[in-house]
């Protein structure tokens, strides 16, 4: 069940992004398929446009981590089924956004979870992953998720996980593992998940989305 917003909140979000809000995908090399998913954003931002009242874009836009405008967005979105590798450059840039305020959104998307953990670790070597409870904010910012992470897709079997890289206290990175909720948000069709997994999936990204804008 949506929650109810405070309009101050909302008020908050229109006047700190003037602009359309737009998250960045990474265009990551290695060899992994950062390009997937090509249809979620486009349902995520039009979900938040409707429920939120927010100014959204259309999609999201892609960059390398070295390209100029990639710090300019305050949340990045990564995901694929292969191997992920940042260079050493793409290293400091990302540690530089995150720690200045930028927050990224992981989705295993089933294949990508050792080459992800592994270039994290070069990013913050000082910190780990941890599972966030589900009493955390992220679970019920707009919508409840009483259990924490839905279920989207089998994957490797057993429960989904919601890990967090916090630094100084603060949620940097958000890793949906397991689950797959991009899928979920895709077009109808293009997995055939049913309509009650769509709609769980759409509600976490927007829980996720509004989260990254106001975890300052």
């Amino acid at each position: 069940m949506k929650k109810w917003l405070p309009v101050f909140i909302l008020l908050f979000l229109q006047m700190l992004y003037a602009a359309e809000i737009m998250p960045v995908r990474i265009h990551y090399q290695g060899g992994g398929d950062w390009y997937g998913n090509k249809t979620i954003w486009k349902n995520i931002l039009t979900r938040a446009h409707r429920e939120l009242a927010l100014a959204t874009g259309k999609r999201e836009v892609a960059y390398k981590i070295s390209d100029p405008e990639f710090i300019q967005y305050p949340l990045a979105y990564i995901s694929g089924h292969g191997n992920i590798h940042f260079s050493d450059t793409e290293v400091g840039i990302l540690r530089r956004w995150m720690i200045s305020g930028g927050f990224l959104w992981a989705d295993d998307d089933y294949g990508m979870d050792k080459s992800f953990r592994r270039e994290m670790k070069k990013v913050f070597p000082e910190l780990r992953f941890v599972e966030l409870p589900f009493s955390h904010p992220i679970y019920h910012t707009v919508y409840d998720f009483k259990k924490g992470l839905p279920k989207i897709h089998e994957h490797a079997g057993g429960p989904p996980k919601g890990l967090a890289l916090v630094y100084h206290g603060r949620v940097v990175c958000f890793y949906s593992f397991n689950t797959d909720i991009s899928d979920g948000c895709e077009d109808a069709g293009i997995h055939d998940d049913p309509p009650a997994l769509r709609e769980a999936a759409l509600r976490m990204a927007v829980n996720i989305l509004y989260f990254a804008l106001t975890n300052k």
